[in-house]
């Protein structure tokens, strides 16, 4: 049994996390400021044994009382209406709460596994992207504050790996969906999936031509777990490469499996969007023998299923 920091421990990934950790015995204190969490993505932690909640700001000084063996950072507001809705506290989190998490793993002589994501790729020129490709980000554009603040935390991470011996991991997180979502957030399945449930235009930003891989939210986790108990310190891809799909073809499959009547109209595309996404797993395969196993219909049927009870 480990006793396990989760930051962000109240959001989408933060909660399914925690509860993965409680339930193979694990400690876990679940650090979160509820700006894009929220206690009821938790409520179902508090009756299990070990589980912990502190309502904190990571982006400052962060102390836990007691020994703490691993800290996983997934705090960051990682939707695209917040890219533009809280710019500053995104890249606050990304540096001084990852500075601040480094620093408390340095103090407890415990693994730092830090939550990076596909955006540090930008709009791709290499498809599909391995971990060795450095990326296509514009840091001025408005997407720029989210891609930037994830390669500055990969960046501290391997320093303080480098300089001071922290034992990291790294993983970048590619489109993941499922239960607890934010209905709200901006993301193309959750929008997608509440519009055709609500029977309202389902809204594609561009022509719909533009790609992305998606992942069910349990594949997502057993990757996170697999990743933190191999000794891999370098960056690797968890992702779905199978279900790379146009998003014209999610809203198709959405109104389906929802069995919606919905129609489908188009707004403009947002600045920087990037035109395709599909993850090399070579890495996850090799070093952590890690493949994602639930379909694109399948998961979208399980969200659905949520979201319908909500």
């Amino acid at each position: 049994m480990a006793r396990v920091v989760v930051t962000g421990g109240a959001g989408f990934l933060g909660s399914h996390l925690c509860e993965a950790l409680l339930h193979r015995g694990d400690e876990v204190v679940a650090i979160d400021n509820l700006v894009t969490g929220a206690v009821a993505n938790i409520e179902r932690l508090f009756v299990m044994k070990g589980f912990t909640f502190v309502d904190h700001d990571v982006s400052t000084y962060i102390g836990v009382p007691g020994p703490v063996d691993q800290i996983m950072h997934f705090a960051s507001p990682a939707s695209p209406m917040d890219f533009e809705r809280i710019p500053i506290p995104i890249l606050k989190v990304g540096a001084l709460g990852t500075h601040n998490g480094l620093g408390l793993a340095k103090a407890k002589g415990a693994t730092f596994f830090l939550a990076s994501t596909s955006e540090v790729y930008g709009d791709p020129l290499v498809h599909p992207q391995p971990e060795t490709y450095w990326g296509n980000v514009n840091p001025i554009g408005p997407r720029g504050v989210y891609d930037e603040a994830k390669r500055f935390a990969e960046a501290m991470t391997m320093a303080y790996h480098r300089h001071h011996g922290i034992d990291v991991r790294i993983v970048r997180i590619f489109n993941t969906y499922g239960p607890w979502m934010r209905p709200d957030d901006g993301r193309a399945v959750s929008n997608f999936v509440t519009q055709a449930l609500a029977g309202e235009p389902i809204t594609i930003f561009g022509d719909g031509s533009q790609t992305r891989s998606f992942t069910y939210v349990d594949d997502e986790i057993r990757g996170f777990l697999s990743l933190l108990d191999s000794d891999v310190n370098s960056p690797v891809n968890i992702g779905n490469p199978y279900t790379e799909h146009t998003v014209a073809e999610l809203a198709e499959l959405v109104v389906e499996v929802t069995g919606s009547s919905s129609e489908i109209v188009y707004e403009p595309l947002p600045v920087d969007d990037p035109t395709q996404r599909q993850p090399d797993i070579t890495l996850a395969r090799s070093l952590l023998g890690w493949e994602p196993k639930v379909g694109l219909r399948e998961g979208l049927s399980r969200t659905a299923d949520y979201f319908r009870l909500r």
